[in-house]
């Protein structure tokens, strides 16, 4: 995907949130600058809690196959462990769902897709699984997560 291309498709999702959100990112500069263009020129927090899983930057022809097995539970050889993504991913969902609360807006958390499968895998059911969950994002993607009733559902557009 070109960089204009997912810019209009960032945008093409603003529609979908509320105008008055409380916008928060990962750092990294794919996840803020797509949240950007959905926030329509509100401020966008960034928080490292956001980030997606550690692991060892380096080309492999099998990475979509070792990233389903480590949403299935597998810790690679230098891979961030699950109970570390789960604890400032958690951390970080608190920290802004807080400040969100104050404020009477809906978080809007703009981040990638093995961390935040791992974390709504550990509150939510993901179904079919949270393998298949993660396999059938896109980017970029709007899921709208509701921890009370435990659902975590795709928008489609």
């Amino acid at each position: 995907m070109s960089r204009a291309t997912g810019r209009r498709a960032s945008r093409a999702l603003s529609i979908a949130v509320p105008e008055e959100g409380y916008y928060v990112s990962s750092n990294e500069p794919k996840a803020l600058q797509t949240l950007q263009e959905m926030a329509r020129g509100q401020y966008v927090a960034t928080d490292a809690g956001f980030c997606e899983v550690q692991r060892p930057y380096r080309w492999s022809d099998d990475y979509r196959q070792q990233a389903r097995a480590y949403i299935e539970g597998i810790c690679h050889n230098e891979w961030e462990p699950h109970a570390h993504v789960l604890a400032r991913f958690d951390a970080a969902v608190a920290r802004h769902a807080s400040v969100a609360a104050v404020y009477e807006r809906t978080l809007i958390v703009g981040t990638h897709g093995l961390a935040p499968t791992v974390w709504l895998a550990s509150r939510l059911p993901l179904l079919p699984s949270p393998a298949d969950f993660w396999a059938a994002l896109t980017f970029p993607d709007l899921i709208d997560v509701d921890l009370v009733n435990k659902t975590a559902e795709r928008r489609r557009f």
